[in-house]
């Protein structure tokens, strides 16, 4: 996935792999994938959903809200069209799905992909990182004299944090080879 345009059509295209959904739970469940701390507004959702509307990736109906709102909601449901590009996005496993927000939406949508892109997407996100803390580490033994010590830390910690996920990968990546 090469910009957050395809990140977010593939985490679209996943949810309502699912099942029908109006624009409302669509955010909700966004917000599941991506976190609290990167809100998905409805000025970047709307425009989204309405380009794979054109595109016929999706189609829309509308239904009666229900309760005591008398407004009616827009439903997505997926078409042939949207299943068959899902289908074909799962089965590949390109270098944009190691990176942090393309591997974050690929993890949340693992269940349907097949098991050889599954191994595939680990190995690759664990080079990443595996690479990542390495320029870490040496950054971190030639820190110049006068550096804020709170940009040390910070350093620091995403070290660590990409060791912590680097072992949980190679988990992640042992228990895949073994179900085969």
């Amino acid at each position: 996935m090469r910009s957050r345009s395809e990140s977010l059509e593939f985490a679209l295209l996943g949810l309502l792999s699912q099942g029908a959904l109006h624009g409302y739970e669509l955010r909700k469940r966004m917000s599941a994938i991506y976190g609290p701390f990167r809100a998905l507004s409805f000025s970047v959702l709307y425009p989204q959903l309405r380009k794979m509307v054109e595109a016929k990736l999706i189609e829309q109906s509308f239904t009666d809200a229900g309760g005591l709102s008398r407004r009616s909601r827009i439903v997505y449901e997926l078409t042939a069209k949207g299943r068959e590009r899902f289908s074909s996005l799962m089965q590949n496993a390109s270098p944009d799905s190691f990176e942090d927000e393309g591997f974050e939406v690929r993890f949340a949508f693992f269940g349907p992909t097949p098991r050889n892109n599954r191994v595939r997407i680990l190995e690759g996100r664990h080079r990443r990182l595996v690479e990542k803390a390495e320029v870490i580490r040496k950054d971190l033994s030639k820190i110049p004299e006068g550096i804020d010590t709170y940009l040390v830390e910070w350093r620091r910690h995403s070290l660590e944090s990409a060791e912590r996920e680097i072992a949980w990968l190679e988990k992640m990546i042992n228990t895949e080879r073994k179900s085969s």
